[in-house]
């Protein structure tokens, strides 16, 4: 992914204040895409905007307003995550908003409030039950679940044990036609109950990853002592996020049936795709620049979750040692198990010392490799001496699956304005 220079618009609170933009590591600002509103002449702008590009920029603009956001693809995001509540029905899936930070005062708990005052039909927990939870959903209407906290469900083994149920009902409810079977009633009746929901959870750390998996991730950083943002007052505040939110939902509740029967060409695909795609029609019922930012934010995000993926997933980050090692000696046939565990063992940012004294050992490196059916052999090699390797060959289909190449990205397709 090439990173690209941060755009530095201003984000008036009405004192005159204005806050730049904050660029998260490893995430470009997508300058390239022009934000609404700018790079237009006099004549262009006098012209009144469609009224989902002037709703969308309006949630937008009360987003920086609030919140110092990561970078603008994290404002583009969110907003259409949020307008995507309001025609749910109309939806295969259900993407979850994942708000994450490394740690406290990040402002995750500032995002929720502005998005639990302009989501549909807001269902608010911190610590619910499974059951407490799925039977809140109307199958008909379904509801946005906010979680706050979400870190104390899955932060430790125990906790995540005991809440294995809430984490199941979460990913099932990302795909509509997933329901939950519970016996009730004095007959045992087999009874069930819809878990297709949108929902947003905010936590400290990463969330398991099935969940953010299934989501568009947001990750807030702290302030620097520069980036200013206004306070935020429940009661002074929230009606002009109320407005918005009904602003939205008068807006897109027309275009239900039409929603439903669009589909658009996407940066991505599978998952990813199945994810974002809600977020992309709405962009293209909104039309003027929000097709292109919502692709480019699609694009730029999903690369940086996979990115993330690659480093911090332990079997992924292995098939990358492994790609590395062979590349190292100019790709040979065959490399011996010993030549390959001292180039991973070499690497002092990998994990692989924690795997004892003199780190990965053989049987280590057969364990984690055979999930993917890999594993060592007698080898020949060149100079006619024979031990324990790998063929290059065993990896090529892995490596294509799992971590494959990063390639040059094209610019992202425009979808079409309704």
């Amino acid at each position: 992914m090439t990173d690209a220079q941060p755009n530095t618009p201003s984000f008036p609170d009405g004192s005159g204040t204005s806050w730049p933009p904050v660029a998260a590591p490893g995430q470009s600002s997508g300058a390239a895409v022009p934000s609404a509103g700018e790079g237009h002449d006099d004549a262009a702008s006098s012209t009144p905007l469609p009224e989902g590009t002037q709703i969308l920029d309006d949630l937008r603009a009360q987003l920086k307003r609030y919140v110092a956001m990561p970078n603008e693809e994290a404002v583009t995001a969110v907003a259409l995550w949020i307008a995507a509540t309001h025609l749910q029905r109309a939806w295969q899936h259900a993407p979850r908003l994942a708000i994450v930070a490394p740690e406290k005062r990040c402002g995750k708990s500032r995002l929720l409030d502005v998005v639990t005052e302009t989501v549909h039909n807001r269902l608010i927990t911190v610590n619910a039950s499974a059951a407490a939870i799925f039977r809140s959903i109307d199958g008909d209407d379904p509801p946005t679940l906010l979680v706050d906290e979400a870190d104390t469900l899955f932060s430790s083994p125990r906790a995540a044990e005991k809440n294995e149920e809430v984490r199941g009902l979460i990913n099932a409810g990302h795909q509509r036609g997933r329901p939950t079977l519970r016996v009730s009633g004095p007959e045992h009746q087999v009874q069930e109950f819809p878990t297709f929901a949108m929902a947003a959870l905010a936590g400290i750390g990463d969330l398991p990853d099935t969940i953010q998996d299934r989501a568009v991730v947001i990750r807030m950083r702290r302030r620097a002592a520069g980036e200013k943002v206004a306070s935020f007052r429940t009661g002074r505040d929230t009606p002009a996020l109320n407005a918005i939110r009904d602003r939205l939902h008068a807006w897109l509740q027309p275009l239900y049936a039409h929603a439903m029967e669009m589909e658009p060409p996407m940066p991505v695909e599978d998952r990813a795709a199945d994810t974002w795609e809600p977020l992309v029609i709405i962009a293209d019922l909104a039309g003027g620049d929000w097709p292109a930012l919502a692709r480019t934010a699609c694009r730029t995000m999903t690369d940086y979750e996979a990115g993330q993926d690659e480093e911090g997933g332990l079997r992924t980050r292995l098939l990358v040692g492994i790609r590395r090692a062979f590349a190292a000696v100019g790709d040979p046939a065959v490399l011996s198990t010993k030549h390959l565990l001292e180039s991973l063992n070499a690497d002092r940012e990998a994990p692989w010392a924690e795997y004892g004294a003199n780190g990965l050992t053989p049987r280590g490196l057969q364990l984690l490799l055979k999930p993917y059916g890999i594993g060592s052999a007698n080898r020949r090699f060149p100079d006619g001496t024979q031990a324990k390797g790998f063929a290059r060959n065993q990896f090529l289909d892995t490596w294509a699956r799992y971590c494959p190449e990063p390639k040059a990205t094209d610019e992202p397709q425009p979808g079409p304005a309704a």
